[in-house]
C-alpha cells in the first residue's frame, strides 16, 4: 500500500482548518459535507447539492462566499427563467447613442444557482459555456468571467412537481454532487433552541482573500499522486465500465475528476501526496451523479459504490 512521506507539507493549510470550524458553527453537524464542498472549490470544481427543501443547501452557499470573501450572486431559477437573465444583456444608451451590455449575475465569483432543475433545458444550458470555459458569449462578444469563478447549483428530488432533470451533459459539468440529509439529533436540537442559524451569516468575516484561491487551486494540483496511486484510480474507472451495476462506466474526463478531488482532500489534511484513502473519501461525490443505475436508471446507488471500492484492489 501506499505510503505517506515522513515530512508534512510546508505550509500547512491552517486558514482553512479554521474555515471549516467557522462553517461548522452555520451548517451544524455537517463537517464532511462542509469539508467536500471546500475540495470542490480547492480542485477548480463546480457543486450540485440536492436535497429536499429546507436542508441548509442555499445557506451553505452563503456560508463559503462569506467565508472566502467572493463576490457573491444568486439566481432563482424558475420554469419563466431566460438565458439572458443569466447573462447579461445589451442596452441602447441614448446619451452616446450606442448600446451598452448589462452583465447578468453569472458575472460573479461564486454564483448560486438555486433550484437549478425548477428551470427549463434551453435556460439550464445558460450556464454551460460559464462552467467549463470562464467566459460567456452574448450578443456575438465573448466575456472573460471573473476569477476565480465558482458555481454552486442546489435542486430538488427530480420525483418533486415541476422539475426538468439535468441532462448528463450538464451534470458532468459538475466536480462533484453532494447531499446535505437530515441532522442528527444533536444538530437539530441546537438548532432548534438557536431559531436558525441563517441569522449569523451577516457576522461572518472572509478567512481567506479571493485573490488568494488561485494560488492555492494551483498548489492543490501540484499534490503529489505516484503512479501505483494513478493505477488505482484508472482500476476504479475501469471497473465501473465493467461492472452489470450501471447502465455505463466512468468516462476519461471522470477520471481526471477524480484525481484533482482526491489532490485537494489530501491537501487539506496537510499532506503534500495523494492516498488512496483520498480517493475513496471522494469517489461516491465525484461518481454517483456521473453513473446510472442499472436497475431503475436514476443515480447510482451508495451501496453500488461501496461495493465498487471493495472490488478493487489497493495498490
Amino acid at each position: 500500500m501506499l505510503k505517506s512521506p515522513l515530512s508534512p507539507l510546508a505550509r500547512r493549510p491552517q486558514p482553512f482548518a479554521a474555515l471549516l470550524e467557522q462553517a461548522s458553527q452555520i451548517i451544524l453537524g455537517k463537517d464532511v459535507e462542509i469539508r467536500l464542498a471546500i475540495a470542490c472549490l480547492l480542485a477548480n470544481g463546480h457543486l450540485l447539492i440536492e436535497d429536499l427543501p429546507g436542508m441548509g443547501k442555499t445557506t451553505l452557499a452563503h456560508t463559503l462566499a462569506r467565508l472566502l470573501g467572493l463576490q457573491f450572486s444568486r439566481i432563482q431559477f424558475t420554469s419563466d427563467l431566460l438565458p439572458a437573465d443569466i447573462t447579461g444583456v445589451s442596452i441602447f444608451d441614448r446619451d452616446k447613442s450606442e448600446f451598452r451590455f448589462l452583465p447578468g449575475p453569472v458575472f460573479a465569483q461564486l454564483v448560486l444557482a438555486d433550484e437549478i432543475n425548477r428551470a427549463t433545458p434551453k435556460t439550464q444550458s445558460a450556464l454551460l459555456e460559464a462552467m467549463e470555459e470562464g467566459q460567456v458569449t452574448a450578443e456575438g462578444q465573448t466575456r472573460n468571467l471573473p476569477r476565480p469563478f465558482f458555481v454552486i447549483a442546489t435542486q430538488n428530488p427530480a420525483n418533486q412537481i415541476g422539475t426538468f432533470p439535468l441532462p448528463e451533459s450538464q451534470l458532468d459539468r459538475f466536480l462533484m454532487r453532494i447531499e446535505l440529509g437530515y441532522p442528527d439529533r444533536t444538530a437539530e436540537r441546537t438548532l432548534l433552541a438557536a431559531g436558525g442559524q441563517r441569522s449569523q451569516l451577516e457576522h461572518l468575516d472572509p478567512m481567506i482573500k479571493a485573490e488568494e484561491l488561485p494560488e492555492l487551486q494551483r498548489e492543490v494540483g501540484a499534490t503529489h499522486a505516484a503512479g501505483p496511486l494513478i493505477d488505482y484510480v484508472q482500476a476504479l474507472v475501469e471497473a465501473t465500465r465493467q461492472s452489470q451495476a450501471f447502465q455505463h462506466g466512468l468516462s476519461p474526463r471522470a477520471g481526471l475528476a477524480l484525481l484533482a478531488a482526491a489532490r485537494a482532500w489530501a491537501w487539506l489534511d496537510g499532506r503534500d501526496m495523494v492516498l488512496p484513502d483520498d480517493v475513496q473519501a471522494v469517489l461516491p461525490s465525484v461518481a454517483r451523479h456521473r453513473l446510472r443505475s442499472a436497475q431503475g436508471g436514476g443515480h447510482a446507488l451508495a451501496e453500488d459504490i461501496a461495493t465498487l471500492i471493495r472490488s478493487v484492489a489497493i495498490p
